[in-house]
């Protein structure tokens, strides 16, 4: 929420990915109206690699430890790969090779779906690698929710 509180509430992580569903709007009319332009090897390349390297072999490794710690290796293979500056870097070197496309947009309709419509973000090494309920985190909404709580849950700075 701020630079100090660093979490969401319902209403703001709602409103965050409504943000990154207008861009996914956005990227996905661009890429609509450009379909005859596409090369679809280029886009479904595009498209798939960041979770073929970057989600698949996390969650791989998640399930074969039946929900279990994993490495944090595939916590930061993850967040590179799902990082818009990553992509930027990544789409960069595409156009300096290929030229710009409209292909490309595959990477940002990509992010932007996954923060969008699944609510996935970068990955926290305190969490699970799938999202799982933390009951200290349900405990703390409950708490920040409650009508007559003080306008803060967290004692305050001395």
């Amino acid at each position: 929420m701020d630079h100090v509180n660093r979490f969401e509430s319902k209403a703001t992580f709602g409103l965050l990915r409504l943000e990154y569903g207008a861009a996914l709007v956005v990227c996905s009319v661009l890429f609509l109206l450009h379909l005859s332009e596409v090369r679809w090897w280029a886009a479904i390349v595009l498209f798939l690699y960041i979770d073929v390297i970057g989600y698949l072999p996390g969650a791989i490794a998640y399930r074969r430890a039946k929900g279990g710690d994993i490495s944090k290796a595939y916590y930061v293979v993850y967040n590179t790969m799902h990082s818009f500056v990553t992509n930027a870097a990544v789409l960069g070197i595409w156009a300096a090779v290929a030229g710009f496309e409209w292909a490309m947009l595959a990477v940002p309709i990509h992010l932007c779906g996954d923060r969008a419509l699944f609510g996935n973000f970068l990955k926290s090494f305190r969490v699970r690698f799938e999202p799982a309920p933390l009951a200290a985190f349900q405990d703390f909404e409950r708490k920040l929710a409650e009508p007559d709580r003080p306008k803060s849950p967290l004692p305050e700075r001395v």
